[in-house]
């Protein structure tokens, strides 16, 4: 009988997907897309029938590296795609055109085609709001990252959860190994949850895990045409983990409601509070939610908003780090680099290097204050994080819908209403028209300049300011009006994690085995974002430049 039932739904599955090929195949023909009159070029690897589907089934490393091999082969060209079940669509590589798109987000929106495969997870949060709706959450979240706010990130939160995780790696110096993409979810997962919503969360969490695979099942309906079917037979689990995200986001809005009356039964002896660091901390958390409540009627739409900032601010910045300290793995002058930088801010700031390696001269703090570390003050740790965003964009590919109308892109192509438009930022960053010919190559200098006007700094070297890229180049912060809220906040997060980890300790890679160990490529597990598959395990020792110091090791 089981094997009766299995053959039928081959048989459906198989007959669906011989109509949805008939199907795509006479829109190719009805509904392609043109520039100047003349029909796009097809990609590599486009087939009859079935045209750019098989790609879009690949996993999700070759995806990339098949949207990779398009932007070489065609430049800045705007090439057509052609898959089962997606409206009529378009691949761009030209900065122009991606310009004009984010000026443009009246008319390129999330569309059903987003919303109807993202709707599960993330319902009317702002990933998929439009209109109002979304210019609400914006507001809201604009809001909590005021500058007062940011401030109290910098100054308590980060060092309080950054000198957590130091000693948790100080106390793992004995050979163990260690995922330094939980090391740093940690972080960023402790501090959205304490900032953001006054709750205690931790990165292995029930949530944290559900979430991490519904994202991923997510992510898969915008490669599979056929998700609506194959989910009915093998999206059990899915489907269990969307309800305990769903379940935590009622917690997160449930005790910010507790929240807010207890703090109305208590405005009197909040008026009493004194001005303590922790105080400080205490009076902002939570602030997010709040602003949230206060803005959107709907409790189920505050639980969306929140699930959505929470995995904006949560898993990207977390990621980034992860990728950074990869790539500083296989680039060991980088690191030299940074621990320079750090040493010279150091001294800027009157702290020996002996000082800064003792973990245990203040209690419950770094041996240094790590605020010193800023975006001003770390232009070449600045340069590294976004030279690990252009190769590892936290969302590597992005779709937008042509709705209400037909609009004709900057490069001519004519676009119908209703068409999709995609861009790849792991395959525009890599690209040499933009890049140069080094474009492939991880060099963090091509973010920087002299400063203008600097003097030699006392070490034969002039200060160096941060290049800005455009938008429509370095777009990983996106742009337009839908540019990312918490880039600040993301920057600050780095510009403190990285010099701090990077100055105290070496760590070795654990992955792989023989002389392969520390050599195979990392890569991304099927995601909205950009996890790395496996983590990112290294074992973990006291940095060599401070054992050198003190004559130890």
């Amino acid at each position: 009988m089981a094997l009766h039932d299995s053959t039928v739904v081959q048989y459906a599955v198989g007959a669906i997907a011989v109509l949805l090929l008939i199907r795509a195949s006479i829109l190719s023909w009805t509904k392609a897309i043109r520039r100047d009159g003349q029909l796009l070029r097809k990609p590599p690897n486009t087939l009859p029938l079935v045209g750019n589907g098989l790609q879009f089934l690949q996993e999700r490393w070759k995806l990339f590296g098949w949207f990779d091999k398009c932007q070489r082969q065609f430049g800045y060209e705007t090439v057509s795609l052609t898959v089962p079940t997606l409206p009529p669509g378009v691949l761009i590589h030209d900065p122009r055109n991606l310009e004009f798109v984010f000026k443009n987000e009246g008319i390129f929106t999330k569309g059903d085609f987003v919303k109807g495969r993202s709707w599960d997870l993330f319902g009317n949060g702002i990933i998929n709001a439009d209109g109002d709706m979304w210019r609400t959450q914006r507001k809201a979240g604009l809001s909590f990252l005021n500058t007062a706010n940011l401030r109290v990130l910098t100054d308590i939160a980060l060092p309080q959860y950054l000198y957590q995780s130091v000693k948790d790696l100080e106390s793992k110096r004995d050979g163990q190994v260690v995922d330094l993409q939980h090391v740093f979810h940690e972080i960023t997962t402790k501090l959205m949850a304490k900032m953001a919503y006054n709750m205690e969360m931790f990165a292995d969490d029930d949530f944290a895990q559900s979430f991490d695979h519904a994202s991923g099942c997510t992510a898969e309906r915008f490669q599979n045409p056929l998700w609506p079917i194959t989910e009915i037979f093998f999206g059990a689990k899915f489907r269990r983990s969307l309800s305990v995200v769903k379940s935590f986001g009622r917690r997160i809005v449930t005790k910010a409601v507790e929240d807010r009356r207890r703090q109305q039964k208590s405005e009197k002896g909040l008026d009493e509070v004194d001005n303590k660091l922790d105080s400080k901390l205490d009076q902002i958390s939570g602030s997010l939610i709040q602003s949230l409540l206060d803005a959107l009627d709907d409790e189920q739409t505050v639980a969306d908003a929140a699930l959505t900032y929470l995995s904006a601010g949560r898993d990207t910045t977390g990621q980034a780090l992860t990728w950074t300290f990869y790539l500083l793995s296989r680039h060991p002058s980088v690191i030299d680099k940074i621990r320079e930088e750090a040493e010279e801010t150091f001294v800027a700031n009157n702290i020996s290097p002996q000082q800064s390696k003792d973990l245990d001269s203040r209690e419950n703090a770094l041996p240094f204050d790590t605020t010193i570390f800023t975006p001003q003050s770390m232009p070449y740790t600045m340069a590294v994080f976004y030279e690990v965003l252009r190769l590892y964009p936290p969302i590597p590919f992005e779709i937008r819908q042509c709705t209400g109308q037909s609009v004709t892109l900057p490069d001519g192509t004519f676009l119908p209403a209703g068409s999709v438009l995609v861009w790849c930022l792991w395959a525009m960053h890599r690209s040499k028209l933009t890049w140069g010919e080094d474009a492939d190559e991880f060099r963090p200098e091509r973010f920087l300049a002299p400063q203008e006007t600097s003097e030699d700094n006392g070490n034969g070297k002039k200060a160096m300011k941060i290049i800005n890229r455009p938008a429509s180049e370095f777009a990983v912060f996106y742009g337009g009006p839908r540019t990312c809220l918490g880039k600040k906040m993301a920057e600050a997060i780095a510009v403190q994690v990285i010099p701090t980890m990077a100055w105290l300790f070496d760590f070795a890679p654990a992955w792989g085995s023989g002389i392969r160990k520390g050599v195979e490529e990392r890569k991304s597990k099927s995601s909205l974002t950009m996890p790395m598959e496996g983590g990112l395990p290294v074992t973990v020792d006291l940095a060599s430049h401070l054992l050198e110091e003190t004559g130890t090791g």
